[in-house]
């Protein structure tokens, strides 16, 4: 939605006697991604209200207007549901935290008893911004989850784990190209290759994960095999 700021004046002697003007009324403002210029911004939620003016004196109420959203950088105006995208700022924090959670889910299933997964485990969490992230304190995160979950080697992916997977997934999931979906998910199914195989416990948690960003089953069964062929 584009800024729909006051209607031009209309009418004789060079179109200056008669138009439609809007007051606009700030009614919060904050941080969002601006459409317009491609990137975070300052933003001011407006409503207005419309009057017919003759002579530039505002007569006539002629209804609402808004509310909008208005860029404070470019001054355009967009619908609401712009707010529904994430800043940048927070966007990179979400995905961060999917990487965490999806790395998290796939060492639950035994994944810290392999020295080839811890590493790979690591490795990933330091391309995704986890600079201070050492085996020890993915073996203490993982044994204080399984400690309070309660669970022991099952191959179904526990209540809570599954509960994570869609909390920390689900949100970014909308703003996510399929790519960057399957880019997230073969992050997991190679930590699980790490020392060998897919367990019956990886796959349910790299399915689950799978549901999570809304990947199709069949193409999740497609991409852990790819995984399988491709190099880590």
């Amino acid at each position: 939605m584009h800024r729909g700021g006051a209607r031009g004046p209309r009418g004789s002697l060079g179109g200056r006697l008669i138009g439609t003007r809007t007051a606009w009324t700030t009614v919060c403002d904050g941080e969002f991604f601006c459409p317009g210029c491609g990137g975070d911004r300052n933003y001011q939620r407006r409503t207005g209200r419309r009057r017919f003016v003759f002579l530039g004196v505002p007569l006539l109420a002629r209804g609402e207007a808004g509310p909008v959203v208005e860029c404070a950088a470019c001054q355009d105006h967009f619908g609401l549901d712009t707010l529904d995208h994430p800043t940048t700022v927070r966007l990179s924090t979400m995905l961060r935290d999917a990487v965490h959670t999806v790395v998290i889910a796939v060492l639950t299933t035994g994944g810290t008893t392999s020295r080839a997964a811890l590493d790979a485990a690591v490795a990933t969490l330091h391309g995704a911004g986890f600079d201070d992230c050492t085996e020890e304190r993915l073996t203490a995160l993982v044994d204080a989850l399984a400690a309070d979950t309660s669970s022991t080697d099952v191959p179904d992916c526990v209540p809570g784990l599954a509960i994570e997977l869609h909390e920390a997934l689900g949100p970014l999931t909308p703003h996510l190209a399929p790519a960057g979906r399957e880019a997230l998910l073969l992050q997991g199914a190679r930590i699980a290759l790490a020392d060998g195989p897919y367990t019956p416990a990886e796959r349910d948690v790299l399915a689950t994960a799978g549901c999570a960003l809304t990947i199709d089953p069949d193409d999740v069964a497609r991409l852990l095999v790819a995984a399988t062929r491709t190099p880590s």
